[in-house]
């Protein structure tokens, strides 16, 4: 059977080659690097006369074949606003991925998860719970593809739908094929992965991705009493073992890591919720991301007043940390922080599951 070209780093594919064929590596490398940075075949035509029959061989072990089918919701080519992109699996499940223009260029929001077990009161995407996690593929695949189409993309992060730490094995290695320097060749420092809390996880992401990747965290409350009713997963990781978890994080590579911080209104965004987050802050070198809540498509909770938001970013800004307010990007759209996320196909799947289990049940009656 013939490998996916979007499950493999460079160094893989033509070691898989080598060890096939017997032959065949730097070849097989040279194939690999003008799919990606062209995204077309090498051409016979390309190489001597003969190497031709080397490379149909090696083009035989080449699936390129789209995991994927992409369609943007938005009429918007040049990316001038942030475009939800539709990505439609072989199985019929759907992701959703969101590009983002910034000053120093586009942002990709990235999904790993149909769906996410997580269940975060102000989030679409756990409303679904979770279906499936992402093949390393079909993560991969969102890259190439906006690359296909011509949109550059020069940050990655983590944010779309599902948690990544709970497809944690893809995840890293999907981010090994995005940095790969014969591929795609993101810079490992505009990668961000963000997590609800998985601490174990983060542990390990210290050991399994290069240093420079980067590391955010949906803290989105003061206190463990108020997370636990927004942020389910604090019954297994509480705030404490967070802290000591990004303390590891940092001693180990240096690197800052990103707090984010949904705003609630009348739940956590109020002064002494700031200064209680300060508090727990302290000692960690962070950068602070405020995100005014997006309505989801049944709302549970309501946005911030404006001069609500920027008293909490004085207040944060004034307790020594870099703090930051999120514009919402793509809002109406369903495209915003939180509102990712299809749940007519939650509902149609579990339709199907019923269908199925009524027809097992009458065949065995």
């Amino acid at each position: 059977m013939s490998a996916s070209i979007y499950t493999y780093t460079s160094s893989a594919f033509a070691s898989m080659i080598q060890e096939k064929l017997g032959k065949g590596r730097e070849l097989a490398l040279r194939a690999y690097r003008i799919y990606y940075r062209e995204q077309r075949v090498i051409s016979c035509d390309e190489v001597e006369e003969k190497q031709r029959p080397l490379l149909s061989k090696i083009l035989d072990e080449l699936n390129i074949s789209p995991p994927s089918e992409v369609s943007s919701a938005g009429e918007d080519p040049n990316c001038a606003q942030a475009e939800k992109v539709l990505f439609t699996h072989a199985d019929g499940l759907e992701t959703e991925s969101v590009v983002i223009p910034m000053k120093f260029g586009n942002t990709l929001c990235v999904s790993s998860q149909v769906g996410c077990k997580k269940g975060c009161a102000f989030c679409e995407t756990g409303r679904m719970g979770l279906i499936r996690d992402l093949s390393v593929e079909e993560i991969v695949y969102q890259v190439f593809a906006m690359r296909a189409m011509g949109i550059e993309i020069s940050n990655l992060v983590f944010m779309g739908m599902g948690e990544p730490f709970d497809n944690y094995e893809n995840v890293v290695a999907a981010i090994g094929v995005l940095v790969d320097s014969n591929g795609l060749s993101v810079a490992p420092r505009r990668i961000t992965v963000s997590t609800s809390g998985v601490v174990d996880k983060i542990y390990a992401f210290c050991r399994d991705v290069p240093r420079t990747v980067r590391l955010a965290i949906s803290i989105n409350a003061p206190n463990d009493q108020v997370r636990m009713k927004v942020m389910p997963v604090t019954r297994q990781w509480g705030m404490g073992e967070i802290k000591e978890a990004l303390s590891a994080y940092q001693e180990m590579t240096g690197q800052e890591v990103l707090i984010e911080y949904v705003l609630l209104k009348g739940v956590t965004d109020r002064l002494e919720d700031a200064q209680e987050l300060a508090e727990y802050l302290r000692g960690l070198d962070v950068k602070v991301n405020l995100i005014p809540y997006n309505p989801q498509s049944r709302p549970r909770f309501e946005a911030p007043e404006r001069e609500q938001v920027g008293a909490f970013s004085r207040f944060m800004q004034e307790a020594g940390y870099l703090t930051f307010v999120r514009e919402s990007r793509g809002e109406k759209k369903m495209a915003a922080c939180g509102q990712l996320g299809n749940l007519e196909l939650r509902r149609r799947i579990l339709k199907e599951k019923k269908a199925a289990s009524d027809m097992i049940a009458a065949d065995m009656t």
